[in-house]
């Protein structure tokens, strides 16, 4: 299973990849595409994917492998 996960970090948007930061400085929409880009890339290679992804006031939504969630 991998996970990735935008969050807000120090000011500014970040996307983790296992709980290691991949990049930064970015701004809520490119960090949000560029998980799910990553996340459709593992689903591709057959792994299991969880998706975080911190909203603007804190909440966190949840995303697995194979669910409408989102």
């Amino acid at each position: 299973m991998v996970q990735y996960a935008v969050t807000l970090k120090d000011g500014d948007w970040t996307v983790f990849s296992d709980g290691r930061p991949m990049a930064g400085d970015l701004t809520r929409s490119a960090a949000v595409q560029m998980a799910k880009d990553l996340a459709f890339e593992a689903e591709a290679r057959g792994e299991t994917v969880e998706l975080l992804i911190q909203g603007y006031y804190g909440e966190v939504s949840r995303r697995m492998t194979g669910s409408t969630e989102f």
